[in-house]
């Protein structure tokens, strides 16, 4: 640094308060990361956040009920990201329009990486379905026995 001074790291609080973790939780909530919310300025490090989480109850509710809404809100941009084709194509140096393949495969990425985000923090509501179905002969069903020996000592 010039003059020998060194930079000092930006400022962050290690104070609990409701307004701060309102402020995490809504941005959980409208879809942003713990990751990124922690490296913004006027933000705990993600060793704080982790910590509170883990003394305060109330925290552990609002954090809980914002990642629930999250998965909703990122079910949300799936369907924006999917309906918005407006960078798809381009007009090339001859007048022809032409497909993008970058952009849709960006796009297919931004899709997926939701839809697997999703059914992680959601599972039964964005997970995929497993259907398992025992069938059999009906003419022969399976017999269940159960033997129950006693032995004296």
């Amino acid at each position: 640094m010039a003059n020998g001074a060194e930079k000092k790291p930006a400022h962050r609080p290690s104070t609990y308060s409701d307004k701060l973790t309102s402020e995490i939780c809504n941005r959980i909530a409208c879809g942003e990361s713990l990751n990124r919310i922690c490296k913004s300025a006027g933000m705990p490090n993600m060793a704080t956040v982790l910590r509170w989480l883990d003394r305060h109850e109330e925290f552990r509710g609002k954090y809980a009920r914002a990642r629930e809404i999250q998965a909703d809100t990122l079910a949300d941009e799936i369907i924006s990201i999917s309906d918005d084709g407006l960078n798809d194509t381009y007009v090339d140096d001859k007048g022809n329009q032409r497909t993008d393949y970058d952009v849709v495969a960006r796009s297919k990425l931004r899709v997926d990486a939701r839809k697997w985000y999703a059914s992680k923090l959601a599972p039964k509501k964005y997970g995929d379905k497993i259907e398992q179905k025992l069938t059999g002969d009906p003419d022969n069903p399976i017999n269940l026995g159960i033997k129950v020996t006693f032995h004296e000592p």
